[in-house]
């Protein structure tokens, strides 16, 4: 799941990035969208930034984070695990103990209450994935 959320990112900058350079040759250097599709055709990033910027002063890294990086919607349950926990004593010795079945319906229902968050974040490289592991878990 991981690879595809973040090569579905990754796509989703190439795509703003074409459309970016695309819209604004279109709307601001008066040329046709036949024209413009001809002139981005073949081109690289590099290429995009610098074509928005000679031409049109548009600096593509200072777009809203949510057009570059897209929407990230997720449950944020925190990273408390349902099942099975880790107890100081335990964490010690390297032993696992499990919940109770009270405690495991307990926190399940606390986590089906979780916040869900909207935001527009990297999640290609691992500071996500590290902070919201239960994401990548069955539970």
């Amino acid at each position: 799941m991981r690879d595809y959320l973040s090569w579905r990112q990754a796509d989703c900058h190439i795509n703003n990035l074409y459309n970016t350079a695309f819209w604004a040759l279109v709307q601001k250097g008066d040329v046709g969208t036949t024209e413009a599709e001809e002139i981005l055709k073949g081109t690289v990033a590099s290429q995009k930034n610098e074509i928005l910027f000679s031409r049109f002063g548009i600096n593509y890294n200072d777009e809203p984070e949510q057009f570059k990086k897209g929407s990230v919607l997720f449950r944020d349950y925190g990273a408390v695990s349902i099942g099975s926990t880790i107890s100081n004593a335990a964490e010690q010795q390297g032993e696992e103990r499990e919940f109770s079945k009270k405690r495991k319906e307990k926190e399940k229902k606390r986590r089906s209450k979780a916040e869900i968050k909207l935001q527009s974040m990297d999640i290609i490289r691992d500071h996500f994935w590290e902070a919201h592991p239960w994401l990548l878990t069955d539970e």
